[in-house]
């Protein structure tokens, strides 16, 4: 078909194709993305040949390691998922019209209350709300304030409050931030502690820059003893608490981390308590959002049984 000169070409994009888009960049692969999609794979080949030939540039790069997106990729990935949301927003917006308590909560939350504190909320909500689906997405606390302001998330739960005013943040569970160490490590006896003097020259194990936990471990021992993690023998930093914690289970080294995450291991006895001097340290964890959120029927049944766990605790 020959087009007149000047006809623009991104005009034939479809929604489909922005869906395709989004599935094979989050799928890696064409077979997985035209899985979830039910579609054939020459289908979902074709909708992305379709959608570069309108954009008019390759979008993605194809080689044996794998799939990834070329620059003009990466825009155009970042607008479909703005698009995609959009949608979603109108449908929710006539389904609140109906009365209904159903939609989608796109949720993003840092890395203890994502693993160990939200699924088994969410399993609770599945059982009273069926028809509310919570999407959930781990990040660490500064990405989670982004995806929010860039509307890829609407709620987010972290481990550090955030100042921005133009967040509504709500105090959710208090957590308590322990040191642990190996099933071997001479535990100090009864009544005994270990202090910061003798905890530096100990091999020690951090999460890595941006997490709420790290920050929080920062602040204390500037607040009690002056001290950066720069004077710690740091032999380690990662990116998620699992892999914190499966270092110190494998004798890498101590470790400051939330009592939510290693409570299965220290009842396993895989890791042991190591007392502080000065006492554990307490942090909260925050729920935020954007304050023009237009909370809708299903948002709201989301926060109540968020603020119920709170009190169950």
């Amino acid at each position: 078909m020959v087009r007149p000169m000047g006809y623009d070409t991104f005009k034939n994009i479809t929604m489909q194709q922005l869906e395709a888009l989004i599935q094979l960049v989050d799928a890696g692969s064409f077979t997985r993305a035209a899985d979830k999609m039910f579609l054939t794979q020459p289908t979902l080949t074709k909708h992305i040949k379709n959608l570069e030939e309108a954009v008019g540039t390759q979008i993605i790069n194809r080689a044996n390691k794998g799939l990834s997106l070329t620059p003009e990729g990466q825009v155009l990935y970042s607008y479909a998922r703005r698009m995609i949301r959009l949608r979603e927003e109108a449908k929710e917006k006539i389904m609140e019209m109906r009365e209904h308590e159903a939609g989608h909560i796109f949720l993003s939350a840092s890395t203890i209350p994502a693993t160990y504190i939200l699924p088994r909320l969410l399993g609770r909500m599945r059982k009273r709300y069926p028809d509310i689906r919570v999407h959930l997405q781990t990040c660490d606390s500064e990405e989670t304030q982004q995806l929010i302001f860039n509307g890829h998330a609407e709620m987010g739960v972290i481990g550090k409050e955030p100042c921005d005013k133009r967040l509504c943040v709500e105090t959710l569970w208090q957590d308590q931030l322990v040191l642990v160490a190996p099933a071997d490590y001479p535990v100090p006896g009864h009544g005994k502690t270990i202090s910061m003097e003798q905890l530096v020259k100990e091999p020690f194990v951090v999460r890595e820059r941006g997490s709420g936990t790290r920050e929080n471990i920062e602040g204390y021992l500037q607040r009690k003893d002056r001290l950066s993690l720069a004077v710690f023998n740091i032999v380690g930093e990662m990116g998620s608490s699992e892999a914190v914690k499966e270092a110190v289970i494998g004798g890498l080294g101590l470790s400051i981390i939330s009592l939510y995450a290693v409570e299965r291991e220290l009842k396993q006895g895989l890791l042991v308590l190591v007392p502080l001097e000065g006492g554990n340290i307490e942090r909260n964890f925050y729920l935020i959002y954007r304050k023009h959120l237009h909370l809708l029927n299903y948002h709201r049944r989301f926060l109540e049984m968020l603020q119920a766990s709170v009190s169950a605790r």
